[in-house]
Parts: C-alpha cells; structure tokens; sequence
C-alpha cells in the first residue's frame, strides 16, 4: 500500500473525527514524525512536499484552525472589485485525500523543546521528531496609540485575509459621497512590502467606481516603500487628487487613532475620517513567541535549511522568519518550504539535499490591467538568505506590457495556490 495514498475517512461524523485528531498510525510503525503549525504558503506548501516527496516515508500532520484560508496575497484585488471572495478561499481535502497528510484544525497552544511535543487547545499532544512553524504575522501591542485587537471592527487591519478583508471592504461601499478613507501604514519589517500600496490602489478602484468624489489619506512612518515610483505615477494618472500621503517628515510617524470618534492625528493634528484601516508594527506569529525561538520579534535561521538558530528541531518559514535579505511574501514562504522540505527529508530519510536556492516575486494591481511587479532571486550563505540579482517594472512602460504583468500574476496564483494544497 503506498502510505501517501492512503484515503481520507469518508463523510459525516468519521470525516470530522479524522480532522479533529490526528492518526496515529505511524507511531506504532516507527516512521518519523513531522508536525507543521501553521496552513499557509509555507506550512501547506512543506506539508505537501514532505508528504509527497517521502512517499510515505514520513508521518505528517499539518495543524491548522482555520478549515478554510484566504489568502493575503490577492485579497487586495477583492476590495477592488477583481476578484470575489471565494476564489481566494482554499481547503485541505486535496492535502488529507491524496497526500495522506493528517490535517488537524485546532489551535498549537503549547511546545516543549525538550519532550517535542507540541500541546493543543483541544488537548491532544502531538509528539515530533521535526517541528515546522509557519505561522505567519501577529501584531506588535501598542503600535499605534488607540488601537488594539478589541478596535478591529471598527478600524479593520484586513492585514489577515478573510472576514477582516470582507469587512473593509463592506465599510467602504457604505461610505458617504464625498468621504474619506484613511490607511495608518507600517513601520519596516512587515508582511508583503507593496501590499499597503497595491491597497490603496484598489480602494482608488473602487471608489472611483461608486464614490468618486471621496479622498484617500496614508499615513506613513516610512520615508519610501517598495515600488513607489511606479505606484506614484498610477495614482497621478489613474487617481489624479484622490490620494494623498503624508511621510514621517510631516508626522507620518507620529500617529494616534479613536476608533469610537473616527478620528486620526497626525503629529497632533485631529483628521476626522469615515473608513480607516490601521495595519500595525508585525511580528512572528505568537507560537513562536511560545516556543522560545524568537529574538525580538522574529524567529532567525539558517538559510541553509530554515533551522531555527535556536533549536536544530525546529524549521521555520514565511512571514515569522529574520532571515536576511526576503521579503515576507507568500512567495518567499513557498520557496523557502521547498527548501525546509528538503533538508528535513534529508536528515529523516537519508535523501539527497542540493544547496539552497529561492526566489521571490511580488505583483501588485495599480488599475484595470494596469500590473506591476518586483523580484529577485536568493542564495543561502552562512550569515543570511542573501539577494543575487533582481528586477522591477519600469515607470513610462505601455499598456500591452502592464496587461501582460497583470496575466502573469494570475497564472501565478493558479500555479502557487494548487503547489500549496494540491
């Protein structure tokens, strides 16, 4: 019987205990035990290559809370009115059924080092011989003065795809004529550099469609951000007066918000709003914080292998990671799980590991077949994931090139979400 293949437990009550627990097959046959917190684009992507490439060598068990993930990446262009949100939305059935994968959708609460085990809210105890954490971003406590978790539905983050994003973008439709939508922006490092941008693009998009006499204020506490030129010359041309930034030379960074007033100020400076998305200062997801591997507010490896420098038990990827020159993508997390994949194949099985290769390539949507895009490609070395070379689009490029970057960009996404959940 090919272990990889094994079927998922049919329908109904059977189907719901299978993904409440893990099987606990493999601890009686003595195969090693690889457990993944976290679903996304890295902890998807490591669970399936593990599982596929070991062909059932390796006993996996992927945990995740959430039975349906929406991807950050893309979720901007459903605020713009491209995309619906169901078609950012993926499930682990594929991952379950055809890889043999135990998909476990509970919260990791817990992780002793010393015992590997890791604790769940539920209260089942996975043990580990190597443990993968990819948890993603949680937000840094007081980043900016007024806003807490407890603001959120009043002053959305949409920084965690899903219902956040659903709800700003609600906010938005409902604005009155003429209002005004306010971005407070994040300190460096956080997830997916172009990402605040391409969202105020797609909220230009958007109310140029059904409020066009409405006003975009960002507050920034950074002096440039990715792609700035190219985002700067399609707000002017596509958005002429709508947007309107304000860089920590006139107090971006110096921001406070009132969630119940609606209000944010700006080095003292009271603006009354009427939509207002705050993504805060990010840190590794808290998981990390719990396991004891973070060094400040991110968890360092070897871009050898994404060890933890911590503990040569863990692996770790994605948005969590200080690892050197990456972005915090859904790319970079895709390619640095390949690599994890590899070496935690390497040292359970025996198998061939090649030296460390990644890449990484950013799309953003400005307007209507209007696509830009930033990249490069990653060697490990001893200190750090470092760049080798790079590329960007061009400000002035015609409109056949951008709708071309644009196309690229979805047949990425088909290409990048069936790599992570099959």
């Amino acid at each position: 019987m090919k272990l990889n293949r094994r079927a998922f437990i049919g329908t109904g009550a059977a189907a719901a205990a299978a993904l409440q627990a893990p099987n606990v097959w493999g601890a009686a046959h003595g195969r090693p035990k690889v457990v993944v917190i976290g679903g996304g684009a890295g902890g998807a992507t490591v669970a399936r290559y593990l599982a596929k490439d070991s062909k059932g060598e390796i006993d996996v068990t992927l945990v995740e809370p959430t039975r349906q993930y929406y991807t950050c990446f893309f979720s901007n262009l459903y605020i713009g009115g491209f995309r619906d949100l169901s078609s950012i939305a993926h499930s682990y059935g594929t991952l379950a059924s055809e890889y043999g994968i135990n998909v476990v959708h509970d919260w990791a609460t817990g992780i002793d080092r010393d015992a590997k085990t890791v604790t769940l809210a539920g209260g089942a105890v996975l043990p580990y011989d190597k443990l993968v954490l990819s948890p993603g971003i949680d937000f840094v406590d007081g980043a900016v003065p007024g806003w807490d978790l407890n603001a959120q539905n009043k002053m959305p983050h949409a920084y965690k795809a899903g219902s956040q994003t659903e709800l700003l973008k609600a906010q938005l439709e409902s604005m009155p004529e003429g209002g005004r939508f306010a971005m407070v922006a994040p300190p460096n490092p956080y997830r997916c550099p172009p990402g605040p941008y391409e969202r105020v693009s797609m909220v230009a998009h958007l109310l140029s469609q059904i409020n066009p006499t409405a006003k975009i204020l960002v507050v920034d506490p950074k002096e440039k951000f990715s792609k700035q030129a190219l985002f700067e010359e399609g707000w002017n041309r596509h958005y002429a007066g709508m947007v309107e930034r304000i860089g920590p030379d006139f107090g971006g960074d110096k921001v406070e918000v009132d969630p119940g007033a609606m209000t944010v100020t700006v080095d003292g400076v009271v603006e009354k709003v009427d939509v207002c998305n705050v993504i805060p200062a990010q840190k590794a997801g808290r998981i990390c914080e719990i396991a004891g591997i973070n060094d400040g507010n991110w968890a360092p490896v070897d871009g050898h292998s994404m060890v933890s420098r911590m503990d040569a038990n863990i692996h770790v990827l994605g948005d969590a990671t200080n690892q050197g020159d990456m972005p915090k993508s859904g790319f970079s997390a895709n390619s640095q799980a390949k690599v994890a994949a590899m070496a935690i194949r390497g040292e359970l099985t025996g198998s061939k590991v090649f030296p460390a290769k990644f890449s990484n390539t950013c799309w953003s949507l400005i307007d209507t077949d209007d696509g830009v895009k930033v990249g490069a490609s990653y060697q490990a070395t001893d200190e750090k994931i470092a760049k080798v070379d790079g590329f960007i689009s061009q400000t002035g490029e015609d409109a056949a090139l951008r709708k071309a970057t644009y196309e690229e960009s979805l047949g990425w996404y088909a290409g990048i979400t069936a790599d992570m959940f099959g």
